[in-house]
């Protein structure tokens, strides 16, 4: 039986040592063009692939978590996207964990992760406690994806749901809408750093202000299409039919205009998150570019910066873009 390849032969086979194999494996800083590129033939030579097990016991394992809320979210799989685009030209491979139903705030998900030694975790959980994210990230390098955490320990990446908000609004109200209904995520209750928490809140804040109080009308629904159909569904049966429905994300979306179609009702609707979905012809979706890929990619390389050595926290913020289309028109 052919022996596996170790770090020794590849030093040996590139005429480097073994620390410098280390530094090309793990993509560190003062790395010469000309050390990586012979590091990497000899890898590539010897076939050589280094144990998980042996890397995690000197602090490396080359692999990066990440917690997924619902892989049936299509946001996510944008995030997903991003980051495997941005880790193809590394040594690093993306490890997910998603959240189960039993187990909804994400702890289960992310001590996963952290159990099978992984170099970073990016974690998208809306429902964790801050402090214990920090005390988390005092052990392994964390990025935050979505909440809009003001953190000491980790990093933040998010969209600005404010502006986004307020891009629905300004577009229902040009188009003459006055009785607009929000979907809303029916556990938003993490004060006001989770997107569905601030998307609400903005909604019924620019209703007011528009004087249109009296017609707020919130539709609460799982981020999910069925449960947003049968949410809507129930609103078109009870004749509590407004003109616009702006949905907490693309998923709700599609679940509104399932139950719109199905009863014969013609109102706009407007989602969020520009999912690819959205762009098809047959669906047409008004929505909310927040940038899923481009997240992905800059959440990956701020944790590899956090692998390398970097602790001081940072927030990304990206600036959302509505793109309007066909599913919402003059009232």
């Amino acid at each position: 039986m052919t022996r596996r390849a170790t770090i020794s032969d590849v030093a040996a086979a590139a005429n480097v040592s073994r620390a410098a194999v280390s530094k090309v494996l793990q993509g560190a800083y003062g790395v010469s063009d000309d050390m990586r590129q012979r590091v990497n033939a000899a890898i590539e030579q010897l076939d050589y692939r280094p144990l998980v097990s042996a890397r995690g016991l000197r602090g490396a394992t080359f692999t990066i978590g990440i917690t997924i809320p619902d892989f049936r979210n299509h946001f996510f799989s944008e995030v997903i996207r991003g980051a495997v685009e941005f880790l193809a030209d590394t040594p690093y491979q993306l490890l997910t964990s998603p959240v189960d139903q039993g187990h909804r705030e994400g702890y289960r998900a992310i001590e996963a992760l952290y159990d099978r030694q992984v170099d970073g975790i990016l974690t998208i959980s809306p429902l964790v406690e801050t402090e214990w994210l920090e005390n988390l990230a005092l052990r392994v390098p964390v990025v935050e994806l979505g909440r809009h955490d003001v953190a000491k320990n980790y990093d933040v990446v998010c969209g600005d749901d404010e502006v986004g908000t307020r891009a629905v609004m300004d577009h229902l109200f040009s188009l003459g809408h006055t009785r607009i209904a929000h979907l809303a995520q029916v556990d938003a209750d993490a004060g006001d750093r989770t997107p569905p928490a601030i998307r609400r809140r903005v909604y019924e804040e620019l209703m007011r202000e528009a004087g249109l109080a009296e017609n707020i009308q919130i539709i609460e629904a799982m981020y999910q299409e069925m449960s947003a159909y049968h949410a809507t569904t129930a609103v078109i049966d009870d004749g509590l039919l407004p003109t616009a429905i702006f949905a907490g994300n693309d998923d709700a979306a599609l679940g509104v205009l399932r139950a719109t179609a199905e009863r014969g009702v013609d109102l706009s609707v407007c989602g969020y998150d520009d999912s690819q979905l959205a762009d098809h012809p047959l669906i047409n979706l008004t929505s909310v570019n927040q940038h899923g890929a481009q997240m992905g990619r800059v959440a990956m390389e701020l944790l590899l910066e956090r692998v390398q050595g970097r602790t001081e926290s940072r927030v990304e913020t990206m600036h959302p873009v509505l793109v309007a289309r066909g599913s919402t028109r003059p009232a």
